[in-house]
């Protein structure tokens, strides 16, 4: 099947879907298990870090700054060459560029599980994040070219179940393995697991991936691509960098030069677009209010849906002193959650339309304003995960019902041909806003809990109490007042980080309204 300008429905103008040749629909069921099995490793990967960040800052002398980066570093690679690979995929095929990416990922796995210091680790995970990247985009576009209209709604709501899940049970397959191997190289095995999985995922694309004959051939953007990355690495590093170093003033230059490069970027793809070259986002994609709306609203939502995991992971490990698979088990609501939703997105997407999103957004922000209140409310020492099993069901709930239909409403919007391109963009958004969302309440998070002078007041406390007599050893002190000190200033972090996450909620759910009521779906 080529990709190229399809025939069109005389009525409607829309394109008219013909099945790829040779392509059965177990053939093309069977393509969607082997993409989704790379893109849960891959989504996996962007969670299950978070449980294992104390263990790597005891492990190789990590600072606040690089916690955020192995992260956030991840997600920015992950974003910036999502629109490129499906641009490439559109021109050569996307079955080899997704094989290429897997082989990315699993090497750079391999080297993140070998790590010696923080910079190793970052490198690795910002290779494994161009290797996510790279093969997150022949996803979306396979089942825009594989699967009818019709069938399209149940693929998209197993792709939207794949995303929440894998980032919702990052943190408890985390826990699992340093619990296994232990805090001291455990975390380690969180990137060796991907080994086995990666090979068997390779061999499997080559196998049972269609290789779909390529749309048009057109020359690539590098000048456009190097204007985004500009301005993206220039708005990031300030946010992850500046509350460490205390906001010096090359932190807002850097913002402000990056949100000019974003503004030189837009000028240029228009004028590549009036020249009949080959942008590297075609301008024209955003003149559907849909397609606009869309991707701003993934980029404030993902800000907000991928920070809770992060605050809550470093609240129960390093504030409350649980174990990472203790950790791990707080997000299990979501996850739960999560799946009843997206199991339920398809027909109800159907039958509501935009209300679905609403609906979506609206449990979503329900769920963070509660959690929100819980830590405002409830003093960190009394904190269980039965008291946060509720608001992360309903958020999981929530996410289940928004990320599916969400990306099915964008998608609609654009030509096959176009596919890989509108789901570069909407890709990108999404990591996008994990990155921002990460930076900034990490910012926020540590910034508040102000771990730089915990050492100080934990000594004065012990001092003061061993005058009182208030313990008998100093040892006995040392320990209980290490507890009580890091619980107050981690609970007070993570309750205003936690606000910031709510925050990003509610702008999302007012952002839903931008969208359409229903489209018409091709």
């Amino acid at each position: 099947m080529s990709t190229t300008e399809s025939p069109r429905d005389a009525a409607s103008g829309r394109p008219i879907w013909k099945p790829p040749v040779g392509v059965s629909e177990k053939r093309a069921w069977a393509a969607l298990a082997v993409l989704l099995v790379g893109l849960f490793m891959s989504l996996l990967d962007t969670t299950i870090v978070n449980v294992a960040l104390p263990t790597i800052r005891d492990s190789i002398g990590a600072s606040e700054s690089t916690l955020a980066w192995i992260i956030s570093g991840y997600a920015l690679a992950f974003g910036l060459v999502l629109i490129p690979a499906g641009r490439v995929g559109d021109r050569i095929g996307h079955k080899w560029v997704f094989f290429v990416g897997l082989a990315l990922f699993t090497a750079a796995s391999v080297f993140a599980g070998l790590a010696q210091d923080s910079t190793q680790l970052i490198v690795a995970r910002v290779l494994q994040g161009l290797g996510g990247g790279i093969f997150f985009p022949p996803v979306t576009a396979f089942i825009q070219l594989l699967f009818p209209p019709m069938k399209r709604g149940k693929a998209f709501a197993i792709l939207g179940a794949v995303l929440g899940v894998s980032s919702a049970l990052g943190p408890v397959v985390g826990g699992l393995l340093i619990e296994a191997f232990g805090e001291e190289s455990g975390w380690r095995y969180i990137f060796f697991v991907n080994l086995p999985i990666g090979v068997a995922g390779l061999i499997a694309a080559a196998i049972v991936l269609p290789k779909l004959a390529p749309g048009m051939k057109a020359s690539m953007d590098f000048f456009g691509l190097l204007l985004l990355a500009g301005s993206l690495v220039a708005i990031l590093v300030p946010l992850i960098q500046g509350q460490e170093q205390g906001w010096p003033l090359w932190t807002y230059l850097s913002i402000a030069g990056g949100l000019v490069l974003l503004v030189l970027f837009a000028v240029w793809e228009r004028h590549l677009a009036a020249r009949g070259a080959s942008p590297l986002v075609p301008p024209h994609l955003f003149s559907h209010a849909a397609f606009t709306g869309g991707t701003i609203l993934a980029l404030v939502y993902f800000a907000a849906f991928t920070s809770i995991f992060f605050t809550i992971s470093l609240l129960w490990q390093a504030g409350l002193g649980h174990t990472a698979l203790e950790s791990g088990l707080v997000s299990i609501p979501f996850a739960i959650g999560n799946i009843i939703g997206a199991s339920q997105s398809d027909r109800m997407s159907q039958k509501l339309g935009r209300g679905v999103l609403v609906l979506g957004a609206a449990l979503v922000s329900s769920g963070l304003v509660a959690l929100w209140l819980i830590l405002l409310n409830i003093p960190g020492a009394d904190l269980t995960n039965w008291i946060l099993l509720a608001p992360l069901a309903i958020a999981g709930l929530g996410n289940g019902f928004f990320i599916a239909p969400n990306s099915r409403f964008i998608v609609a919007t654009v030509d096959n041909s176009e596919a890989g391109a509108a789901s570069g963009v909407i890709g990108t958004m999404q990591r996008i806003g994990s990155a921002i969302g990460i930076a900034v309440v990490s910012s926020v998070l540590f910034g508040v809990a102000n771990l730089t002078g915990v050492a100080a007041e934990i000594r004065q406390k012990v001092a003061a109490a061993l005058q009182a007599g208030s313990y008998d050893t100093p040892q006995l002190a040392g320990e209980a007042i290490s507890k009580m000190v890091l619980t107050a200033h981690f609970t007070e972090a993570a309750t205003v980080a936690m606000f910031v996450s709510a925050l990003f909620a509610l702008v999302a759910l007012a952002l839903v309204f931008t969208l359409p009521k229903r489209v018409q779906l091709h």
